[in-house]
Parts: C-alpha cells; structure tokens; sequence
C-alpha cells in the first residue's frame, strides 16, 4: 500500500486494492503507510461475504477498520438497492464511540451510519425503518426489543442484511447476555431463512476454537479465524506490597474499617506522586473502590492546589460523566487518569496511556491481559503494569490464607500465566435456563403465539440452547404455566398469559442480566447517575458519587431520586456485582508452584519480598508441600489448590454427608472432626458411588443466581445449577488425590508440627521503589 495517491515507490497491497477508492483516499488522507496485519487477512474473506470470520488481537489494534473497510466497501457497491450491517456492541458508550469513528468515513461513501439505544431520538430510528439500510449500531438490549416490537416488520427491516458485526465478542462468551445474543443471531437467521455472516472482534484467548464455536454454534472449525501477529512487546511490571495494620484482638467492624483506610489511603498517596503529569488508568476491582480512589486522588489535587487529574469511570455514572472522563483522556493540553472498572477494559476509544495500575489481584489472567493492552499502545513504548496488594499484618487470629500472603500470591501467579501467554478459557458449558425463559417470552411476544413444538425446535432442536432435552424443556413450559405466565389455548397454542404479558411489556425484560432498583443521584437537576441505597440515606446525610461528595437534599422513594448538593462528607455506595471472579485451578496450581518454590520474584518491590518470604516460610513450615488435610485448633483444613468450581462442589458433597464444611477461599474448613474422621469420610465418598451433579444441585438452597433463575421449576432449576457450577469429575480426581497414602501419613505429621506463626517478628518493612 502507498501512503499518498501519487506514491508508486512502495509494492501496493492486494487487499487495499479491493477497497473502494474512496476508502483508499480516506486511508491516505488519515496518514496510514499501511495496512495493519489483521487488516490485509481481513479484507478478502469478509468481502466474499459467504463466511463467518473471527479478528483476534489487542485493544486499540485496528480490529473495527479490518471489518467495517470491506463491509463499507461490499454495501458502496450497492447504492440504489443497498444492503444493511448490523454491529453489536456490549455498551452503550463503545456505540457511541464506533459512531463517532465510522460517521465522516461512511459519510463520504453516502452508508447512513445509526446508532441505537435509549439516548437516540425516535426520530433517527423511524428513519431508518423508513430505509433499512447502511450500518446500524446497537446493543443486545435494543436488539431483543426490535426482535419483539416489529413483529411481522422484521423480514422486510433484515431484508437487506449481509453482515452482522459482533464486538468485544470475549465479553459475551460463558455469560447470559452472551447466550442471548446467541439466540438472536439465530433468530435472525431463521427469520431470514439464510446463514448471515458473523464478523466477531475478540481479544485474543487462551482456546480461539471455544470462540469460533460461541460464533457459529455446531459449525466452530468452519469460522475463518484471523489472529494479529503482535510483535514482542516489554511488559514492565512492579508489584507494591502494603501492609495494612493489624487490629487489636475482638476489634469492632470500624475499627477494622480503619485499618483498612490506612492501608487504602497510602497507595492513594502513592499513586498521587508515581502517576501524575501522565495519562494512566487505574483499575480497583469494584464500583466502590473507585469511588473512594476517586476521591481521595481528587482530594490530593485540591491540597496540592493543583488542576485535577483523577477522574471515574463506572456503568453507575451517568453518560455525562463518563465521556467527561473519556474527553480528559482523549485530550493532549493536560494529563489525565481514570479510575475505572471493566468500562474501561473494553475497546472505547481513549488515546495512549503510559500505564495500568491494578490494585488488589485481577478477576482474571484474561481481564489483566485486557486491561494491559490499553498500556504501550505506540510503536516502541513498553506496556507497564503497577500493581498494589493489601496484605493484614499478621496477628495470633490470622487465617491461613492470609499467612500464606495469597492475594499477593495470587498477583504474582496471574502476572506470570500472562507472560506464558495462558488466559482462562472461557467455560460455555452451561445450559442458561434463565434466560431461556427471557427467549421464549420474546419469541411469543414477536409471533403472537406458538406451538411448544415450533419452540422446542427454534430454541432448543436448532437453537442457542441444545444442551436441554424435550424432558426438561417440557418441565419448564408446565412450571411457566403453572405460574400462570403462560397458557394452551384449545388448539395447542402457546401464549402469553396476563402476568406474562406484564413481564413482557416491562422496561427491564430486554436485558437477560438482573440489576437491583437503583435510584438516581441528581443535582441542580443534572443527572449524576444512579446507585443501590444499602443503608438509611435521609436529607443532612452524606455520600461519595462521581469522585466527589455530596450532601443529601431529598430522597424520594416513589420516584427513586435523590437530590444532593456538594458537601464536605460522605459515604461509600455499596454497588452489586462487585464480587469477584471465580478462580481457575490453573491458577490455584501456579500460586502453589509459586509457595513451593525459592524462586526470586523480580518485579516485586521490598515490601512484596517481605510478605512473599513470610508465605513461603510458613508454607514450608506447615508441611503444606506435602500436606493437604491438616488440624487447625478446633477445625480440620482441607486444601485442594484447585479452581472454585472444584472446591464448591466438594463443599457440597461434604456437606451432603452432614459434614460441617464451608469453603473459605483457599481451603475447605471442617468443624466438629478430627483429620482421621475427615480422612474416613472423603475415603468413603470415593469408594461408594458417587453422587450425580443432578443429586447434588438438590441439595443446595441458594441456586437462583439468574435473573429468572426464579421462574425455573424446581428441577430444571437442578440441571441448570449442575451444568454450571459444578464439576464432579474433577472433584472425584482431587479426592483420589487427597486420600491417597501420602496424603494420610502427611496429614497424621501435620499434627505433630506446632504452628510457627509467633516464632518470626511481623514488623512493616518500607523500602525505595525499585525502578521499573
């Protein structure tokens, strides 16, 4: 490819040859001297338009260009009769930016460019139903409400659809939202009665063959797959230890909160001084942890009485505040950093940063890979990634897991997956009856009615959902009935019943994912945005939102307001989903290498060492190499170092037996038994048969997880929680592991070993940050 129009100095490339010259203009006027690699491979399949395509490759690569210039290029090539692509995006805020980038290119090719969700004027969308054609950008939540709104409309507004265009196509794998746009596309498709290509943009994964799968259900190897080739980039990592003080024995829970504030407020300081005068982001794992970083970073700038340089960024602000937050990146005339959660993970456009601070350890390899692809973004620039981990200062009442340092732990043996190229692959085995039930209302919705035949086959027979047999999808239509959701008429057909009619026509039916009522946060009648109330919240009192505080004017429960002005105090919001991931046994296995071993952790600072040193002592102390069942005072702990799903499971098969056993994150702890009770018991599990996940998912109280988790009968509810969160073959290896005859003579030795926790001095260590 040539860089200017009148360039023949170079060999042109084949792809951009193919492009429409006014795509070929637009590419020299904007200053690129060539294609990227993922680009080139781009072009020629998805202009052939017969295949689905998959482009893997970092954030900020060119992913949305190595799609949208050939589809652009396909739809130019129709004008009089021109055809329609649809681009799904997981946000609301990446649809905006993707408008703002396709626009003054497709502008100039005459491809109306509409974006949909509930900031758009009506008018725009009546419009483009007028015209169904050029590119539509919208979210699975709008999608589902045209699925359903348009009825007999939809053929002729799909007519003309060659390209449906996925983004972020990682973000919807393993999750409801990901199994209902599943069922979309394949709506869609059956609607249309022909395959549409899917271009699906992805992050690059661990297990590329689970993503050309979740694109085309039953046909993976058929995908083309397109991978970046990415040059080998330096990663520059320096992990912080923090020591955060130790309570005093039967301390109360604000007194523990203090503790916590101290060791919070000093990598609030710190990052003050390593991050200011450059663009950086900052990812504290929760809502409320942005918040309060938020806050104390503005704090620090008004102190220092200088201009701010901290800004949010969360789904709970409002839009306003988010693109203020994204306009401070963007911009060159004054640094800026956000504090932020997975909004930022994602491929929203904000210009270079210098580095990624991650406080406390990743949700997940892949999610630490993510975040660091925002990181060294220009050619030459090295990505570097601070890391901060809080570490309690140990007491005579110290848990194991905190002996054992395993945050910190768990940091190092991410960082290290990530350099081996590991990623979580990304679990797509559950049968997603939740939002079964969603799909099925929407499809009764979208015709009016329907055989339980013609629904068994759309969604299950040839659809998203294959796992669930006609048994089970026959229970789940009895129990939506018997709940008088749904009803037969004389003929054999389906419908809606009145109460099924109320959930449908629901603002919140569109999404498949449940959200707690909220209320909004405004002032001066400006909308800040919207936030759980957990706690009494009554006018004179405080809050912390948007980084700043704010004292309450009115709370209004009827219209779910709340009025604030700014104040001096506040309050952290406790927003939901702020737990963490579930913890692959890939990496429970590298924190136990990491234990073990007397390996020298470079990129970890003075303090780091220290309270790595102290894990690995008292690991080694403890026999834990050796020993997985051990006598701790009055309870017996099991440690299997394998992933959640693992532990859960034999959490409940203990539990089952009437054994008190409760899963405390790194180990199993069993109360009420000796370690030779515990032995017999796990020795016996494995010799009689063991229970089926069905037999076990019965067991279990707490199964609603999902939005309509609650309307599932009782055992569909059971295959539903069986598929997806546990794992009985694994279990039943880890208990061959655990009874075996190492296992028991270590466990009798691990008795023997007093605890050496007092034997060694606890003292904080501070220390110069070593240079990255």
């Amino acid at each position: 490819m040539t860089n200017s129009p009148n360039s023949n100095s170079e060999t042109r490339s084949s792809s951009f040859d193919r492009l429409d010259p006014r795509i070929q203009r637009w590419i020299w006027q904007s200053g690129w001297t060539e294609l990227r690699d993922a680009q080139e491979r781009a072009i020629p399949p998805i202009l052939a338009g017969d295949r689905d395509v998959i482009i893997a490759a970092s954030t900020a690569s060119g992913k949305t260009e190595a799609a949208f210039l050939p589809i652009l290029t396909r739809l130019a090539q129709e004008p009089e009769d021109m055809g329609l692509a649809v681009y799904i995006s997981p946000l609301k805020a990446l649809i905006n930016d993707q408008w703002t980038r396709l626009e003054s290119l497709a502008e100039s090719l005459e491809i109306p460019v509409t974006p949909w969700h509930g900031d758009i004027a009506a008018s725009r969308k009546t419009k483009f139903f007028k015209r169904p054609c050029g590119c539509v950008l919208i979210t699975p939540e709008s999608m589902e409400a045209m699925l359903m709104r348009q009825g007999s409309a939809l053929l002729a507004i799909f007519s003309g659809l060659r390209y449906i265009v996925i983004d972020e196509l990682h973000s919807f794998m393993g999750a409801e939202r990901g199994k209902q746009l599943q069922s979309q596309l394949h709506r869609i498709d059956r609607l249309l009665d022909r395959s549409v290509p899917r271009i699906g943009l992805s992050a690059t994964l661990g297990d590329m063959a689970g993503a050309q799968d979740f694109l085309r259900q039953g046909h993976g190897p058929a995908v083309v797959l397109i991978e970046a080739k990415e040059g080998g980039q330096e990663l520059k990592v320096l992990i912080r230890g923090v020591q955060q003080p130790a309570a005093a024995p039967g301390a109360k829970a604000d007194e523990v909160a203090d503790a916590e504030l101290i060791a919070k407020s000093s990598i609030a300081l710190d990052l003050f001084k390593v991050l200011r005068g450059s663009n950086n982001l900052i990812f504290p794992n929760s809502r409320s942890a942005v918040e309060f970083f938020a806050d104390r970073l503005r704090r620090c700038c008004e102190e220092a009485r200088v201009p701010n340089e901290f800004w949010p960024h969360h789904g709970n602000l409002s839009k306003e505040i988010r693109e203020q937050t994204e306009e401070a990146l963007k911009q060159k005339e004054r640094p800026a950093s956000a504090i932020c959660t997975s909004t930022l993970e994602l491929g929203i456009d904000i210009g270079s940063v210098k580095s990624v601070t991650q406080i406390g350890p990743p949700p997940s390899v892949a999610s630490l890979r993510q975040r660091l692809g925002r990181s060294g973004r220009r050619k030459g620039e090295s990505a570097i990634l601070r890391g901060y981990v809080i570490e309690r200062q140990l007491t005579l009442q110290s848990d194991l897991a905190d002996q054992l340092r395993c945050d910190l732990v768990q940091t190092i043996a991410m960082v290290r997956l990530l350099t081996r190229g590991w990623y979580e692959p990304i679990g797509t085995e559950g049968l997603h009856a939740s939002t079964l039930v969603q799909q099925l209302l929407s499809l009764l919705a979208q015709f009016g009615g329907a055989h339980a035949s013609a629904l068994w086959d759309m969604l299950c027979a040839r659809g998203a959902f294959p796992a669930l047999d006609p048994e089970i999808f026959g229970s789940l239509l009895r129990g939506l009935g018997a709940q008088e959701i749904i009803f037969q008429d004389p003929t054999g057909l389906i419908l809606l019943a009145p109460k099924g009619e109320r959930l449908v026509e629901h603002y919140t039916f569109y999404a498949a994912f449940s959200t707690r009522e909220e209320f909004r946060v405004v002032t001066a009648g400006r909308l800040l945005g919207s936030m759980p109330v957990t706690r009494p919240l009554a006018p004179g009192g405080f809050v912390i939102f948007g980084g700043r505080r704010w004292e309450v004017v009115s709370v209004s429960q009827e219209e779910l307001v709340i009025e604030v002005r700014p104040g001096g105090g506040g309050a952290l919001p406790n927003f939901e989903g702020d737990s963490g991931a579930m913890l692959h046994t890939r990496v429970r296995e590298e924190m136990r290498a990491i234990l073990q071993s007397d390996d020298n952790i470079p990129f970890l600072d003075a303090t780091a060492q220290k309270l790595l040193k102290e894990g690995r002592d008292q690991y080694h102390a403890l026999n834990l190499d050796r020993v997985q069942i051990r006598a701790a005072g009055a309870t017996v702990q099991i440690l299997p170092w394998k992933g959640d799903r693992i532990v859960d499971t034999l959490t409940l098969m203990l539990q089952a037996r009437k054994v008190a056993a409760e899963n405390d994150r790194l180990y199993i702890e069993v109360k009420g038994v000796s370690v030779t009770e515990v032995l017999e018991t796990l020795r016996e599990m494995l010799a009689q048969r063991p229970p089926s996940a069905l037999e076990i998912a019965a067991t279990v109280q707490t199964k609603i997880r999902e939005k309509w988790d609650e309307k599932l009968p009782e055992d569909v509810l059971n295959v539903n929680f069986a598929a997806q969160y546990l794992d009985v073959p694994g279990t039943l290896s880890l208990l061959a592991d655990l009874v075996s005859p190492s296992s028991r003579s270590n466990a009798r030795e691990s008795r023997a070993n007093p605890d050496p926790l007092n034997e060694r001095p606890r003292d904080p260590v501070t220390s110069e940050e070593p240079s990255l």
